[in-house]
């Protein structure tokens, strides 16, 4: 005889399980921290990408320089919003009509570098010699 009656009552009674118990949330710490880590590496940057990416192609209006997803680095003529098109020149004289959605970056110019050791051209009327040197 391979149950006796005890045994199946003692089963039924431990819920089914010969084991110990389960320990709460103990077991899905691990999980939950794995979820989160990953929330905050992978998903939150890309939504950040998604959004400056979708404000630059907002910022899209004539004369400014524009990178095509091809490569293509032309200005901004025209923005078309009813059919999504802007025209971009290519060349001087070259002007191309293009799917609003093919502009990858909105390029800015970088910003001027202001040294402040350039010579200026003014000369010292102090009289003074500089410090350092022996005349």
């Amino acid at each position: 005889m391979p149950f006796s009656s005890n045994a199946l009552i003692v089963l039924a009674a431990s819920g089914g399980s010969s084991s110990k118990g389960s320990g709460g949330l103990g077991p899905l710490i691990p999980f939950l921290l794995i979820a989160v880590v990953g929330y905050l590496l992978l998903v939150r940057p890309a939504r950040a990408r998604q959004r400056r990416a979708l404000e630059n192609k907002r910022a899209v209006e004539p004369g400014v320089e524009v990178t095509t997803t091809a490569g293509l680095i032309a200005t901004v003529v025209a923005v078309d919003d009813e059919d999504g098109t802007v025209t971009l020149e290519v060349a001087p004289g070259v002007h191309s009509r293009y799917v609003k959605a093919a502009i990858g970056r909105v390029n800015t110019p970088p910003e001027p570098v202001v040294d402040d050791d350039v010579d200026t051209g003014e000369t010292d009327t102090s009289g003074e010699t500089p410090a350092g040197t022996g005349s």
